[in-house]
Parts: structure tokens; sequence; C-alpha cells
């Protein structure tokens, strides 16, 4: 057996007998930071602000309860048993009226393949496309569960940069040019455009055109992800990537979201022969995608006003983002961050002298839970900032989740001070000023117990 000397890089387990046979790409699979969390963010006492759950409580669940049985009876030998690795036809056919609201409308059943999640989708896709050492370029911040599964294939992942109006076309461009010139491959673009997570933000329709534009100049795929593209807050959809280029863009999309999801359903759209391999891939990692569940999703969207449903949740995330807006501005008026139009995330910058992921020891202790900036991040950076969902959370909920981590950062920022950066200290002085008018809420709400049951640039 070779020594822990043999594999530097290798984080040794010595109770482990296997450590030393593992594949050189498991070393690079790492446990999400927010999975990390679930213990204690779920924790009846802590107010969580830290996972992308859905709030299911509006779902008729009563009702489809009784639909399930019935499909049961009827067709429960087909629900129960083997698929195609493509997926269920009716279900391929109800999405096309998803994302025809998206403006996609050139789609036949035959051009969708079901996944098992949209993790499954990203995984097919890069399983695919990349071998170890291809570069694939992503937004930063980044989907924390797409760079679980870049880690886990080898690939190399190069940040382009965002603003408030999502990707900024001359840093995609830059980015692809600068890769080639030290002779990397770059596969393909990772991009979540509708209010994207973890940074909340949308790409503007006047940009969209242009990245496309670009990818086609230099033969770069487009990995569309749009979980979230139905839940604008004011009812408003924006022209998908794919419905403006159907030979250069892999879409993909879920019903986590807009439904629920515990069904694991997600579906992507591709060019022929990328959708052909996609399949192929499909059943060599789980075979077939679950029927139970598929047939599950087609008796709610066969029997429910589904685009009622998503409306009541538009208006419920809304009231939950102008809640926490609203807490953020009373609560920690030194920091910044830009209020999404749609979605479930704020992305939060705290002020220089601080660090999120030191910080959130402390903030489990003071019952509130949220996302380090550096989950979304491959390198080390994000410390400066965190992410705050407000999707799971009721609006009371919310408010006291931000009181009491203003109560932590106010405390953090005094320690700060003592060290002297010019940044923290002004920040101290408001954060000292804030709390003293919210000094008692803040201790009423850290003794609060049972609180999960029930560019505004600054």
């Amino acid at each position: 057996m070779s020594t822990a000397d043999d594999h530097p890089t290798s984080k040794v387990i010595n109770s482990d007998p296997w450590y030393d046979s593992y594949a050189s790409r498991a070393d690079n699979m790492r446990a999400s930071e927010i999975r990390a969390l679930f213990s204690v963010a779920s924790r009846p006492d802590v107010v969580s602000l830290a996972g992308g759950m859905p709030y299911l409580e509006y779902m008729p669940f009563k009702e489809l309860s009784q639909l399930i049985a019935k499909m049961m009876v009827d067709k429960g030998d087909v629900a129960w048993q083997y698929g195609s690795a493509q997926g269920d036809p009716h279900l391929r056919e109800d999405v096309l009226q998803i994302m025809e609201l998206e403006g996609i409308k050139d789609v036949q059943p035959d051009d969708v393949v079901i996944s098992n999640g949209s993790q499954n989708a990203i995984d097919l896709i890069t399983r695919i496309m990349c071998d170890p050492g291809d570069v694939v370029i992503a937004e930063a911040p980044n989907y924390v569960g797409a760079l679980g599964v870049f880690q886990s294939f080898q690939v190399e992942v190069i940040n382009a940069q965002t603003d408030e109006n999502g990707l900024i076309p001359e840093s995609f461009e830059e980015t692809i040019v600068a890769a080639r010139k030290a002779g990397k491959k770059v596969k393909f673009l990772y991009t979540v455009p509708n209010f994207h997570n973890p940074a909340g933000v949308t790409m503007s329709v006047e940009r969209r055109p242009r990245i496309l534009e670009i990818a086609r100049k230099y033969h770069v795929l487009v990995v569309e992800d749009n979980p979230y593209g139905l839940l604008g807050f004011d009812g408003q959809t924006y022209p998908a990537l794919r419905s403006m280029d159907a030979e250069n863009v892999v879409y993909l999309s879920s019903f986590s979201k807009i439904i629920a999801p515990g069904m694991r359903i997600a579906w992507i759209v591709a060019p022929p022969g990328i959708r052909k391999k996609l399949i192929l891939a499909n059943e060599a990692s789980i075979l077939c995608p679950p029927n139970m569940s598929q047939m599950t999703i087609t008796t709610y969207l066969d029997n429910f006003d589904w685009k009622k449903q998503i409306s009541q949740y538009r208006g419920m995330y809304k009231e939950r983002c102008d809640t926490m807006d609203a807490a953020l501005r009373e609560y920690l008026p030194y920091c910044s961050w830009n209020k999404p139009k749609g979605g479930f995330y704020i992305w939060l910058k705290i002020p220089e002298g601080l660090n999120s992921k030191e910080m959130l020891p402390r903030a489990i202790t003071a019952k509130v839970a949220y996302v380090a900036g550096t989950g979304f991040y491959l390198d080390g950076s994000g410390t400066h900032h965190m992410r705050l969902s407000f999707c799971y959370p009721t609006p009371d909920n919310i408010t006291i989740g931000i009181q009491r981590l203003a109560g932590v950062m106010n405390n953090e920022l005094k320690t700060a001070e003592l060290f002297g950066t010019a940044e923290a200290k002004g920040a101290a002085k408001s954060g000292a000023a804030a709390s003293t008018g919210n000094a008692a809420s803040a201790t009423e709400a850290t003794d609060t117990t049972d609180a999960n049951t029930h560019d505004k640039k600054h």
C-alpha cells in the first residue's frame, strides 16, 4: 500500500482502507456548503435564509393525491414499470406549452429529453461534451450545483464577469480569447440568465443576442439553465436564449421551482446530434427517468390551473423579497445588494474586513443561517458576499432573521474596527447607530423559538 506522501494532494482518512484506490476525479469532489448547513439550518429555532427551497403550502395536495390514486388504479402497471431513456411522451408534449411562455415555439416532443432533475441534466451535458482539462465558462458567482458537476469531471471553470444586467458580453469574449491563447479548449458557456442563483440578476434582453453572436463566432455551445424563468414577480418573462438560436443552445429547465422539487423531474432541449448523445448518456447514467414522478407531473399539469398556481407563487415570493429588502435597508444599511426582479435570492455584499465564511458559526449561534459567498467560487473568492434566500421563511421570520444577522454583523464590525480598516470603521459607526435603535428588537428576535414553523446600491 502506498503512503500518504505518494498522494500529497489527497485528504487521507486513515480509517478508509480504500483511500489510495479512488479515481483521481474523486479527489475533486467536495461537499456543497449549502448541504453542509442543512442539519443546523433545519432546527426549528434557526431562521434559515440559506436553502433555496420552494414554499409548498399553496399546492393542492389533497386534490392531487386523489387524482394520483386514480392514476395508480388506471395506469399503475405503467407508472411502476421501466420507461424510455428519453422520457414519457405525454410529459414531453406537456412541457412545450411551458416553453412557449418564453418564446420557444419551434420544438416538438421528440426534441425533448427528460432528466432526473436539473443536476442530472448538467451532469449529462458535461459528460458528453467535456474531457478532463476542458474549459467551461460560467458567470461569477457560480451556481454551486454546477460547480460540483464540473469538478467531478475535472473541468476547468473560468469565470466571466457580471453586473446588474447579467453576463457582460465583452467579458465573455475576452475570457474565450484568453483561454484559447493559453491553448485551452472552451467547450461551453454555462449561464443562468433569469434571476440568477446566487446573484439574483437577470441578463438584459439587449445583451442576449450579443452573447449568442459571440458564442457562434467562436463555436462555443451555450448551456442555458432556466429553473426560475416563470417566477418574475410582476409576471414578466424574458425571451429564452433558445428562442433566438436553435442550433447553438442547449436549454435546461425544471419543475423543482415552479411546482415541487421532490419529483426530481427536469427537461432538456438540444440540437439533434447533442440530443442523441444525451439520450444515450441518460440511459447509461440512470437507465430511464422515473415513470411514477413523470406521471405525477402530467397528472398535475392536466388537471390543475398551473398558470394560476405559478402566479400565486410569484405574488408570494415578491412579498418575501420586498420584506427582505426592507429589513436589509433598516438593519444592514451599510451593506449593498441588487434587488432581484424574480427568483429566490439576494446576493449581499458585506463590508471589507468581514468574512462571511468565518462569521457563519457565530450566525448559527445567533440562530440565523445563510450561505457564505465562498461556496459559489472554486478559488476561495466570495468572502465579502453571502447568499440570502427569501423563498421559504415567512415574511415575519425573514425580518427576524435579518435582525439576528445584523446583530452578528455589528459585533463583527466592532471587532474588525479594532484591527482598523477604513471601510470597517465607517460601517461600524453606521452599524452602531442602527443597532442602538434596534437593540431591543434584535434581542427579542434572537430569543424567539420555533422560528421556522410557520441596482438597490447603498
